[in-house]
């Protein structure tokens, strides 16, 4: 079983690891301190990259890659900016972050990041403190954090108290909601991310956000480098109608 589980996720990674490539083929732009082509190390020490359904770079450029039609229709017709995230599997809670803008009819990468979601992983049916993040597609209405607003477009509710963590937290978890995006699962939009307002119930969890990483999993959100936040909430635009697409990769792209 164990020589099982280690084939598993040497396969895993070896999936994860074809998007990137694929994206440097159409001419994506990265940044310094972004991920990049090398990844980071992974299991077996292979290099953790991006999801690509076939290993083959995409064809279609009116397509996000990896993104099944099952998600991809759900993305509204108005959205120009699409958040995905890469999940590397479903027990997973390492993924790749990568911001897709479009461009008349083709998407096209702007920039990609890695990233952490719920530490035990993912699911169709999140629930409260499973610690999985929920799989589907998002809208990005509202930001606020500990820090004053970096620039953003979107509606930024910056209070130190109301994103504070708590004291009991340990050092590496004290900056992680310096700055926040809600992710619009199960709360009412137009309200501060803080807002404990459950429309779907206490039980279906809620309070999901894209916030600070501090290097290892979280309870539901998904988290990314300081450099990547700020980036994020600079360049999202409610004109744009962004959007989060997020999942481990077989359910990306059922």
């Amino acid at each position: 079983m164990k020589i099982n589980g280690m084939r598993r996720a040497t396969v895993a990674v070896a999936a994860l690891g074809t998007l990137l490539s694929a994206l440097s083929a159409c001419g994506a732009a990265m940044e310094p301190g972004a991920a990049h082509a090398g990844g980071e190390p992974g299991p077996e020490g292979q290099a953790v990259r991006g999801p690509d359904d076939s290993g083959r770079p995409s064809s279609d450029p009116t397509r996000i890659p990896g993104v099944g039609d099952r998600l991809y229709r759900q993305i509204p017709a108005e959205s120009s900016q699409v958040v995905a995230v890469y999940g590397l599997g479903r027990n997973s809670a390492r993924s790749m972050l990568v911001l897709y803008t479009r461009h008349g009819t083709e998407w096209r990468q702007v920039r990609n990041w890695h990233a952490h979601n719920g530490r035990r992983g993912w699911t169709t049916d999140h629930r409260m403190d499973d610690r999985r993040s929920p799989v589907g597609v998002f809208t990005l209405s509202d930001a606020g954090g500990v820090l004053p607003d970096p620039g953003t477009r979107l509606p930024y509710d910056h209070d130190e108290g109301a994103y504070a963590p708590p004291s009991a937290w340990d050092a590496d978890h004290q900056h992680d909601f310096d700055y926040v995006i809600a992710i619009d699962y199960n709360r009412v939009k137009g309200t501060p991310p803080h807002n404990t307002t459950r429309p779907e119930g206490v039980e279906k969890g809620g309070g999901i956000w894209l916030h600070l990483d501090h290097g290892s999993g979280t309870s539901a959100c998904i988290s990314v480098s300081e450099e990547a936040m700020r980036y994020l909430l600079r360049t999202l635009d409610p004109a744009r109608h962004p959007v989060a697409v997020m999942g481990d990769m077989a359910e990306l792209r059922a």
